[in-house]
């Protein structure tokens, strides 16, 4: 169960000036289980308090070891849209559900219950972002670039993301609770994993729901084309597949909204990364896969690379 942890996280997180030394102190007592927590303050527009939480499997790569490493990114533009909105904002719930997992999994390692892999979860926090227009509802702005987030959210011993964000502004996937998207890879929309449809169904016991995504959902966010959300940003900066784990509703909601959370759809979104989590990093009892490798090299060998998609604007308009 995860309801729990995310309604403690939901908690912590809902106030004015929140910030991340409220995790970092929530996860002070599982240093002793190999849980450690960084957070990093950057300032552009606004405040960001970027949040790093490293949960050590027993043969992870910091350990020395060889199991892959699973990253949760909690991709959102900002928690709150003071002086605007009082309270905590719906584009809040990414954040609280990759937070929410890791302290699921830390207190699993806690209870006896060893993780084969490491899992990296990282995030941000901001208190005060404008809110922007858009329709058919308003977004929440963000604090720093894409650029900057996917700086400090993107880890480069990860060796699959999931990428959860708030996807309730939109009229093309009208449901209550969470999906997955198709996986991401360098520039390449490949097919649904069928391990993650699979543990879709056993974590939540209904069929699984896949958000749509488009080529222009996996190129930079500022790049003036028209993107479902920042979702799928993580893809621009790293070789390792990504799939999202979009928050929706069945009507259109802003992601500036306020009172507009749902604690048992995070719960279950946070159940799904929990799983992910475990089976990814575990070879040895589960399998789980992101895509299949032989499928997308013999894409390459026939259409080659699309990593031209991953390119930043500014390095596309610079080339003659």
């Amino acid at each position: 169960m995860s309801l729990q942890q995310t309604l403690t996280v939901y908690e912590l997180l809902d106030g004015a000036n929140v910030t991340g030394d409220a995790v970092l102190q929530l996860f002070e007592p599982y240093r002793e289980f190999g849980v450690e927590v960084s957070v990093e303050q950057v300032t552009e527009e606004s405040r960001a308090d970027f949040i790093r939480i490293l949960v050590k499997g027993e043969n992870g790569k910091s350990n020395g070891g060889s199991a892959r490493t699973l990253g949760l990114v909690g991709r959102n533009g900002a928690i709150g849209a003071r002086p605007d909105r009082l309270g905590m904002v719906s584009d809040a719930d990414g954040a609280v559900t990759v937070i929410a997992a890791a302290l699921k999994l830390a207190q699993t390692k806690a209870r006896g219950d060893r993780l084969e892999g490491d899992v990296i979860v990282t995030t941000h926090l901001s208190t005060n972002a404008e809110i922007v227009p858009r329709e058919p509802v308003d977004f929440m702005g963000m604090p720093v670039s894409s650029t900057t987030m996917n700086h400090y959210e993107v880890d480069a011993q990860m060796d699959a993301i999931l990428s959860v964000d708030t996807s309730k502004g939109n009229r093309i996937f009208n449901h209550r609770g969470f999906g997955i998207t198709p996986t991401a890879k360098e520039g390449y929309v490949l097919r649904v994993s069928n391990d993650l449809l699979r543990i879709f169904e056993q974590t939540t016991g209904e069929l699984p729901r896949v958000m749509p995504i488009t080529t222009q959902d996996i190129t930079a966010y500022d790049n003036g084309v028209y993107h479902i959300n920042s979702i799928m940003q993580p893809t621009v900066a790293t070789s390792a597949p990504v799939v999202g784990v979009p928050i929706v509703a069945q009507g259109a909601v802003a992601g500036s909204a306020s009172g507009a959370s749902h604690e048992i759809d995070i719960a279950e979104a946070v159940r799904f990364c929990v799983e992910v989590a475990i089976q990814f990093g575990d070879a040895k009892r589960y399998t789980c896969e992101f895509y299949d490798d032989s499928e997308y090299q013999r894409l390459i060998s026939l259409y080659g690379s699309l990593s031209v998609l991953q390119t930043e604007v500014a390095k596309l308009e610079n080339t003659d």
